[in-house]
């Protein structure tokens, strides 16, 4: 025979209460953080014990995120359906949630920074901790992938200088080697030139010599004879006859 259906009531036991109370509290934290996976869901559990004892469970640690959507989507649902404009009370009222949004964001913001976390729980320390570890891992990984980036940069710089500096050395080279092309030209053609003309005092003299004699004696050079009217020498001078 199964079970039949439990009232719901008060535990008046003090004892089976708390016991119960933790039990259901596992299982509904269990239950959200199920339903967030699988559902891929953004869950936020809030749950205070009768003792005033915070439990709370949220979707990737972002229980401000997800209050903070609430709270949009409040405002809104609330501006669809009023028509009227507000009264004085109702900005009041925007007033005291804004003011108390704002020092919540500051005392967030002073835990964060290492101040006023005389007023936190344990577990509320550790949560923090783990926010600050999260943020660290994310800062770290942005600051090592600046880093690559720029020493990819630097090589591409290095890289692009040094083919740049070994086009001008390959131009030097060739330049070079042009200019002692032209040199050794220049050599071979001096060198390949006829000597320079000589004037006439310098010229070598024709020397015909002495007529030697029968008797060992030598005479000078006879004179050349005369030339007749003609302007020739009587040997070049056909004979008449």
């Amino acid at each position: 025979m199964g079970r039949g259906r439990v009232q719901l009531k008060r535990i008046e036991n003090k004892i089976n209460r708390q016991v119960t109370f933790s039990k259901r509290r596992s299982g509904l934290l269990k239950k959200a953080h199920e339903l967030s996976i699988l559902c891929d869901a953004e869950v936020a559990l809030i749950i205070f014990s009768t003792k005033g004892k915070l439990y709370e469970y949220s979707t990737d640690s972002c229980m401000d995120r997800i209050l903070e959507r609430y709270e949009r989507y409040c405002y809104a649902e609330k501006a669809l359906q009023v028509t009227e404009p507000e009264s004085q009370g109702d900005k009041c009222h925007e007033y005291g949630k804004l003011k108390n949004k704002i020092e919540a964001l500051q005392k967030s913001r002073s835990h964060l920074m290492g101040e006023k976390l005389d007023t936190l729980s344990l577990k509320e320390l550790q949560h923090l901790d783990q926010q600050l570890e999260t943020a660290l891992k994310h800062i770290r990984s942005q600051r090592t992938q600046l880093l690559l980036n720029s020493i990819a940069e630097l090589q591409r710089k290095e890289k692009s200088l040094l083919e740049h500096n070994s086009l001008l050395e390959k131009k030097i080279t060739e330049n070079e080697l042009a200019t002692k092309w032209k040199q050794q030209r220049q050599q071979d053609q001096e060198s390949s030139s006829p000597p320079p003309f000589l004037p006439t005092n310098d010229l070598p003299t024709l020397n015909l010599g002495t007529y030697p004699v029968s008797n060992g004696q030598e005479v000078a050079e006879p004179t050349l004879t005369r030339m007749n009217s003609n302007g020739l020498p009587p040997w070049m001078l056909r004979s008449s006859t």
